[in-house]
């Protein structure tokens, strides 16, 4: 009966691979099968596949292969096989997705996918030296992660003159050479939470240059867990352009981890894990200040446009693969879009967000001046970046970092915010909210209507819906401030605000004459301003920005 099934398999094999089969094609084809697969005729289909491919394509064989074909002997019973299979898997440091060896043997899904080896005393021996492993292995990333953080100090005198120190900030330099090109960084989040950040250098880092920075934010947010450690099979997959073209333009990228309570989308708790990330790179690498990106797919595109909204000032510019164009912890002001930039590429075939949505909003920022593009790419689905076609759009966005560039003392401001720890854009901040004020009548909410949706019924088909929704939400009372400077003076017009402050840098005005400003029509300060070390040392810690220095502020109260 046994030796009749085989016979009937490897009779079968030729007609279910291509002519000319590939050790890729072949352990494709097996890992689908063993999905596909609902009793142990399907798993032994799946196993005979791979075991076919290991013969036919000895040099080529990878780990990931022999890990499946290892989990299905085990769960057939063929327990020697299963042993033989997953020793190489285990021994190996590192495999070529980044993964270490251990991790199959004491992950979170080993006792699941290898229950029936656990009664087996060579379980037990396998699991012991794996448990040691992996101690080893944080004991490295811990070391590489001080590694990673070193730097030289920064030396200042107790009285040092404050233009000297102002010019000691701006060519703030602490930065030496790194061991690696690519780090996993632990990083706390709250009580115990830890997650972590993998950051991935050209491979000719050199700390004495300035080098462009994109970070990469994931989507399904709801559906995901921290990761305390992330291996190089992030560069690959769905962010492989990234990854090439990066290398290309020597692009540093950062590729954060977030979890359903702390992530960048909903809820808020967790929108502090980027500048914070951000920071910590900046104290240890040589970020130039004026050219950090980020862009996302899906949850993480709708996050990349809600920094925009919420807390742009970091950035140069805003990207995002079947981006959801929406703040979902409060008020979207599209407006805010003003202060920079945002590049989005659609999908006509997107459940996510309908195109017909992406229409109407095109057309607002147009009418607005807003600098907004929505490149749309017509038969893809939602998951658009997993498609050789989606290159394109990479080199489109590469081609947009590379030459945009931040302009850190921006001569006009519009901000528009309704909770007050987001009342912060370039050189305002400290914005207070005075909601019993009445609004300004220029201060106007933007919205539309969404009337389509698509979705996929029960035969998985796409299908348009009849919706009849609101594209934002305004949940809270908001304030808006729109200011410009020239000549030495601040023109400021407020609405539903109570006071703010204006931060003062030599690049935006003449500290030798008299700084004005103009609040509402009335003429509110008239003054000369001076350097303020302390001021200067504390705005520069929060932020380690050294192309956008504060040596003073003006207070306003209305």
């Amino acid at each position: 009966m046994k030796i009749s099934y085989w016979l009937s398999f490897l009779l079968f094999l030729p007609s279910i691979l291509p002519a000319q089969a590939s050790y890729t094609s072949m352990t494709e084809k097996a890992l689908s099968m063993m999905w596909e697969a609902d009793d142990s005729a399907g798993y032994r289909q799946s196993l005979a596949l791979y075991e076919a491919a290991f013969a036919r394509f000895p040099d080529s064989i990878d780990h990931l292969g022999l890990y499946k074909a290892s989990v299905l002997a085990g769960e057939l019973m063929e327990l020697d096989k299963a042993f033989a299979y997953l020793r190489p898997v285990y021994e190996v440091e590192e495999d070529e997705y980044g993964t270490p060896g251990w991790a199959y043997v004491v992950g979170e899904y080993s006792t699941a996918e290898y229950k029936n080896l656990l009664a087996d005393p060579r379980w037990d021996a396998l699991q012991a030296k794996a448990l040691e492993r992996k101690r080893t292995f944080y004991q490295q990333l811990e070391q590489q992660k001080k590694e990673f953080l070193t730097r030289t100090d920064f030396i200042t005198k107790e009285n040092e003159r404050p233009k000297i120190l102002y010019k000691k900030l701006k060519t703030y330099n602490p930065y030496i050479a790194k061991a690696k090109q690519s780090y996993s960084i632990s990083l706390p989040v709250k009580d115990t939470a830890l997650t972590s950040y993998f950051i991935h250098l050209p491979s000719s880092y050199d700390p004495n240059k300035k080098y462009p920075m994109l970070i990469f934010l994931h989507g399904a947010v709801r559906y995901n867990e921290f990761a305390d450690y992330q291996a190089k099979s992030v560069l690959s997959g769905w962010n492989r352009f990234y990854t090439e073209l990066a290398a290309r333009d020597e692009v540093i990228l950062v590729f954060p981890s977030g979890s359903k309570q702390y992530n960048w989308m909903i809820p808020d708790d967790g929108f502090f894990l980027i500048p914070t990330i951000i920071k910590q790179i900046k104290s240890s690498i040589n970020i130039d200040d004026n050219k950090v990106f980020v862009s996302g797919h899906s949850n993480g595109a709708t996050g990349s446009f809600s920094y925009l909204m919420k807390q742009p000032t970091q950035f140069a510019g805003f990207y995002g693969f079947n981006t959801y164009p929406k703040v979902f912890t409060g008020g979207t002001f599209i407006e805010n879009v003003l202060n920079r930039s945002f590049i989005n590429f659609s999908t006509d075939e997107d459940y996510y967000y309908p195109p017909g949505a992406n229409d109407t909003l095109n057309a607002i920022m147009e009418s607005i001046s807003a600098v907004y593009e929505d490149h749309r790419f017509n038969g893809f689905p939602h998951w658009f970046p997993a498609f050789d076609e989606s290159k394109p759009a990479h080199e489109t966005l590469f081609s947009d970092l590379e030459r945009r560039t931040r302009n850190p003392f921006p001569e006009e401001i519009s901000w528009e915010f309704d909770d007050e720890q987001y009342g912060a854009v370039d050189w305002l901040s400290e914005m207070k909210l005075d909601t019993l004020m009445n609004k300004a009548e220029w201060h106007r909410p933007l919205n539309f209507k969404i009337d389509q949706w698509l979705d996929y019924n029960d035969q998985d088909s796409l299908i348009v819906k009849k919706v009849d929704k609101e594209a934002f939400d305004f949940p809270r009372k908001s304030g808006k401030v729109q200011a410009r400077y020239r000549d030495n003076t601040f023109y400021i017009e407020t609405s539903m605000i109570k006071s703010l402050r204006v931060n003062i840098s030599p690049e935006m005005v003449n500290l030798k004459r008299n700084v004005r400003v103009v609040l509402n029509g009335e003429l509110q300060f008239d003054q000369k301003i001076k350097y303020d070390q302390t001021f200067m040392l504390k705005s520069f810690e929060k932020h380690l920005d050294r192309a956008q220095i504060w040596v003073n502020a003006i207070q306003l109260q209305l």
